[in-house]
């Protein structure tokens, strides 16, 4: 950026902020070659370029940096910086500092550094002469930086900087524990819009002078994006109907969905998919400066407010049965984590902290973030500080919370039904770093299953809730005595859309007496946030079984039962129960299972070279006994493709298998993402992904003139 400024005193002819350069060493290149945008605690240099020779020095020149409606030295959005002196104000060497490294008569060049904790946002350059009147050389955008060692969000390791910052080719993981499924997703974080989007949501906040501090930062944008509220990004539908709308809207990245906030002028965009949310925060905090990635956790326990018990319900037919009061287990649940220090909190508590949206309040508003350290999870700090108390509660409950599984007869009464307890906050995982590969991250948050540290844990939890008497719910009582019969489970971890499948139960009686046991098998539509689709399939049978044996029935389930209902129906509840006809008590298991629709497959090299034409198969098998229609596929990529192409295909008749080629050619060098995408009359939103290394071409070897040979033929080249 080049700035005309009229200064008498030193006429000044232009100002040159060096953005190229300076954008270039501050990784910030890729959002803009036109403004400047530096992180804080690393110098940058600008030029002042004057009309005519300056000889002497002259004394009492100062550049003036501000930002914010009402700019103030005192709340530190306002700094002076002498720049007659060639070295840091006395008492101040981490301040704001401006030294002359190069003087020539009529160019000076200026080395600004700012303070490793200083405010971020857009600033605005003046100079002032012996106190006479500012004048502007031009604005600059402050952010924070991963690369300062004394900044609050420093990483120490640079591919982790990369992936956690640079990096705008995501994958979020969902489907179940058993059977995690990726989805590519791009953050776009180097957009410019997006870039000064995240900028006008962060200024929602007046209180620019806390804009230093990354977690105030990444709870207010945590604010903005959670909030049910007219200025909200992203409110969380109340009802069902809002959730199944949401799930037809495409949403293949953050930048649309910024932008759309953009150019409605805040109007909200709904959308019921969670990890679209967690997406979208980490798309914001990159932008500005802050580590972030997006994690799923499996199993997980939501709603709970702080119980380590939920309760689940399910009727004589074995179907889950509305819902208790202390929450339910979503099947996956993401959220967004970020890397900073906690000063406040002390140095143990530095590191991957989790953006935690308080619950909503009685007129259904989600209150402020919290931004809770995954070591108070793990620890179970519930006393951390009274602000944090009822979020690292909830948290740990998340991860750590045991099922109590109930039958409610036609009675109205309950009866406790005997189950193995399941394993919540299971398989917690995040992409791993510079790989399209899952890390599993679970130990970060809870001690190994069974080990005398998660014991300590877990007695010291409920001893701290019982003195704060905010756990009085009914513990389930022991059902190892009456052990009338033992029931085990085996499902397959997924279901394909056209296929059958196959599980086992099986009946243990390790008594010494011949037992009759009713069998109960029901299957239900589940979506990823546990609440109940539709009932869709069950059967009852009678079983002898003899002293001391034991009976393994085979089941088949059909996808015909639901392969042509919602697309958001992707997951079905498995339950059975075995019933002794002399006891009032029953045995139980569960298994929740991936519905796999059809899967795209996608054929390109895994290397290429830039400004080469390349080619990309895509095919899809069409697994349904029936055939998809209106097929139209997709393809987009960000520095691969310069715009998103859509294609018509002709119907995909059943066992047949559809082929297109696309031809594109990739522009930038390093580690690209195609994305292709699928929608039919059956599907929505069929996608699959494969990453590419766009390699620099080969420069050709200079050859002496003596020596060069003219070809017979002309030069062939086939792609």
């Amino acid at each position: 950026m080049i700035s005309l400024v009229s200064t008498i005193a030193l006429g000044i002819e232009r100002c040159d902020f060096q953005t190229a350069r300076n954008n270039e060493e501050h990784h910030t290149k890729a959002i803009s070659s036109q403004h400047l945008i530096v992180r804080r605690g690393q110098p940058f240099t600008i030029s002042l370029h004057f009309w005519t020779p300056i000889h002497k020095f002259p004394n009492n020149v100062a550049l003036i940096a501000q930002t914010g409606e009402q700019p103030s030295k005192a709340k530190g959005t306002q700094a002076i910086l002498p720049i007659s002196s060639p070295i840091p104000r006395p008492g101040d060497p981490k301040g704001w500092n401006a030294e002359v490294e190069e003087k020539e008569a009529q160019c000076w060049v200026i080395s600004v550094t700012t303070p490793a904790d200083a405010v971020i946002g857009n600033y605005s350059l003046l100079l002032q002469v012996s106190g006479r009147k500012q004048h502007l050389l031009g604005k600059f955008t402050l952010l924070f930086n991963p690369w300062g060692r004394e900044d609050a969000v420093f990483l120490e390791n640079e591919a982790q900087r990369s992936e956690y910052l640079l990096n705008q080719n995501g994958l979020i993981y969902l489907g179940t524990a058993d059977c995690i499924q990726e989805e590519s997703w791009d953050f776009g974080q180097f957009e410019r819009d997006v870039f000064d989007l995240s900028l006008a949501l962060l200024s929602e906040d007046k209180q620019v002078e806390q804009w230093g501090n990354p977690v105030h930062v990444a709870c207010v944008l945590g604010s903005m994006l959670h909030a049910h509220k007219e200025r909200s990004v992203l409110p969380i539908p109340q009802t069902q109907d809002a959730h199944e709308e949401a799930l037809r809207n495409k949403r293949r990245g953050s930048v649309p969905i910024l932008r759309q906030w953009l150019t409605g002028q805040g109007r909200p965009v709904y959308d019921g998919q969670a990890w679209v949310l967690a997406a979208v925060a980490c798309t914001v905090l990159r932008c500005l400066g802050i580590p972030a990635r997006v994690v799923t956790t499996f199993n997980s326990a939501q709603g709970t407010h702080g119980s380590l018990l939920i309760d689940e319900y399910y009727n004589e037919e074995g179907f889950q049965n509305g819902e208790g009061q202390r929450g339910r287990i979503w099947i996956f649940q993401t959220s967004t984590e970020c890397w900073m220090t906690r000063p406040a909190l002390g140095q143990d508590y530095g590191g991957w902290q989790i953006l935690y949206p308080r619950a909503p309040n009685k007129v259904g508003v989600l209150g402020p973030c919290d931004l809770v350290p995954i070591r108070a999870v793990k620890e179970g700090t519930l006393e951390l500080t009274p602000e944090l108390t009822p979020a690292v509660s909830d948290l740990f409950a998340t991860v750590n919370a045991s099922c109590v599984v109930w039958k409610c007869r036609k009675d109205g009464t309950l009866e406790l039904t005997a189950s193995s307890t399941k394993y919540v906050g299971n398989n917690i995982s995040t992409k791993g770093v510079g790989v399209d590969r899952c890390e599993d991250i679970t130990q970060n948050y809870k001690y190994p299953e069974g080990s005398p540290q998660e014991k300590e844990v877990l007695e010291r939890v409920q001893k701290e809730r019982m003195k704060h008497a905010k756990d009085n719910g009914m513990h389930p009582p022991s059902l190892e005595s009456a052990n009338p019969l033992y029931l085990f489970l085996e499902a397959p971890s997924f279901l394909p859309v056209g296929g059958d499948a196959v599980f086992f139960v099986t009946l243990v009686n390790p008594s010494d007496q011949e037992k009759t046991v009713q069998l109960s098998v029901a299957v239900q539509a589940v979506y990823y946030n546990g609440i109940l689709a539709a009932e869709l399939w069950r059967k009852k049978q009678f079983l002898t079984l003899t002293a001391k044996s034991v009976e393994k029935v085979s089941t088949s389930l059909s996808s015909s039962y639901f392969e042509r209902r919602p697309p958001g129906n992707s997951f079905l509840r498995l339950t059975t129960r075995a019933t002794h006809s002399e006891s009032s008590l029953s045995c139980f298991a569960q298994e929740d299972i991936l519905v796999r629709r059809p899967r795209l497959t996608i054929e390109m090299p895994k290397t290429v070279k830039q400004h080469q034409p390349l080619t990309a198969l895509v095919s899809i098998h069409n697994t349904l006994h029936a055939p998809m229609k209106d097929c139209v596929v997709s393809i987009y990529g960000r520095r691969l493709i310069h715009k998103e192409r859509s294609y018509r295909l002709d119907a995909v008749w059943p066992g047949d298998t559809s082929y297109t080629q696309f031809r594109f050619t990739p522009t930038q060098v390093g580690l690209q993402m195609l994305t292709v995408e699928m929608d039919c009359d059956v599907f929505q939103n069929l996608t699959n992904y494969r990453s590419v290394e766009v390699v620099a071409p080969e420069l050709p070897a200079e050859i002496p003139s003596s020596t060069v040979t003219l070809p017979n033929h002309p030069f062939e080249s086939t792609i």
